[in-house]
Order: C-alpha cells, then sequence, then structure tokens
C-alpha cells in the first residue's frame, strides 16, 4: 500500500477548506435534511459534524495502511491488498462519478467508498474467520455519512463497492492453503492487537445513532 498520494490530497483539501470553509457551508444545508436517528449535541451542531466529517476522511489512509499490515500478518495479504487498492484509486483516480466534486466536500464522497470498501471486506474476514480483520466498528460512521453524501448518490456508492469486491473477492479467494493455516492463529491474542486503539469514530466525536 502507498498512502502518501491519499495523506497528500487531504492535506490539500483541508488547506482548501481552510480558506473557502466550502465543508461548513455545504453541512449547513445538509444538516435539517439529515434522518432524526441522527444524533447530535444540541448547541455546535454544526461545529460538530464538521469535526466528524473532517476525522472521517483523515482516517482514511491509516485505516487502510492497518487493514494491509493485519492482512500481511494473517498470511491473506495477495487476497486482500487488491481490494484496499481500490480504495487508494478512489482517491488517487476518482470514479467518473465523483466529478465536480472538491475539497473536504469531494473527498467526503471517497471517504466513504474507502470506508465502505473496507468495511465489506471485513464482513467477508468475518464470515469466513468468525471474527473481524478489523475490530473496528464502523457502521454507524458509515450510515452517518450515507446521509451526509446523500441516499440517492450513496446508494450508488455502495453499488460501486459491492461490484469492486464481487470482482475481486469470493469464496476460493479464502480456501487457499496460506488462508486456512491462519486459521489456527486466530486464538492468538496478538491478532486484533494492531486495532486497541481505535475508538468508534462517532461516539469519539460526539455523534451517534439512535436505532
Amino acid at each position: 500500500m502507498n498512502t502518501a498520494d491519499i495523506r497528500a490530497q487531504i492535506s490539500r483539501a483541508q488547506e482548501l477548506d481552510a480558506k473557502s470553509g466550502l465543508l461548513t457551508q455545504h453541512l449547513t444545508t445538509r444538516l435539517p435534511d439529515l434522518h432524526s436517528s441522527i444524533q447530535l449535541p444540541e448547541s455546535d451542531r454544526n461545529a460538530v459534524m464538521t469535526r466528524f466529517v473532517s476525522a472521517y476522511i483523515d482516517q482514511v489512509p491509516d485505516l487502510l495502511d492497518a487493514a494491509h499490515a493485519v492482512a500481511r500478518e494473517a498470511g491473506i495479504e495477495s487476497q486482500i491488498e487488491p481490494v484496499l487498492k481500490i480504495a487508494e484509486q478512489f482517491f488517487v483516480q476518482p470514479p467518473s462519478l465523483l466529478d465536480g466534486h472538491e475539497g473536504l466536500e469531494g473527498l467526503l464522497d471517497e471517504a466513504y467508498l474507502a470506508h465502505r470498501l473496507v468495511e465489506e471486506v471485513n464482513d467477508l474476514y468475518i464470515k469466513h474467520f468468525h471474527q473481524p480483520l478489523i475490530p473496528l466498528d464502523m457502521t454507524v460512521a458509515n450510515l452517518i455519512a450515507h446521509q451526509l453524501v446523500g441516499e440517492a448518490f450513496a446508494n450508488q456508492l455502495d453499488e460501486a463497492v459491492h461490484h469492486a469486491v464481487d470482482e475481486l473477492l469470493d469464496d476460493e479467494s479464502f480456501a487457499l492453503e496460506s488462508v486456512e493455516a491462519y486459521r489456527d492463529k486466530l486464538t492468538s491474542p496478538d491478532t486484533g492487537a494492531a486495532w486497541k486503539r481505535w475508538p468508534c469514530l462517532s461516539k469519539q466525536l460526539g455523534v451517534g445513532l439512535a436505532l
């Protein structure tokens, strides 16, 4: 994985947004339309959501690097890396459906794609190993991001994610000898050690979901 380009792109978007305030302006128009299940503090709602979106975007390269490291330790790097590379490409060469989206507002779409891709890989890992590759629950954060992106467009991005995963990962990907050998190591307490520093993003930033 080479996430340096992603980090540089995020840095440029942060600089642009610091000058333009486009993300805050965008969220000002989106907040009134958010589903009632999304819970925000009564004060500084816009500021809290701006911090959430910024952190959600900023987390992507670290998340991809950590996922790659765990996959390598698990002996499934060859199966997982091509999928993580797609998340990387979403930033470096965004799909055409992201044309015209700029700054942090634009990167929210790309971050959503990347987070959802990792979530889908995690779900497959749970299916085959009965425990997560990434013991980090991004479900709530992704549902909130889905709302911020907008239902119709987020559904299009979800379809892109499903297509990418279906193209590269299937049951045979988890039937190789290297994967089978790793099943015996899953009782090791070291398996999830790399993820202990990852708190729930939405809780950490004061954004909740009433289910």
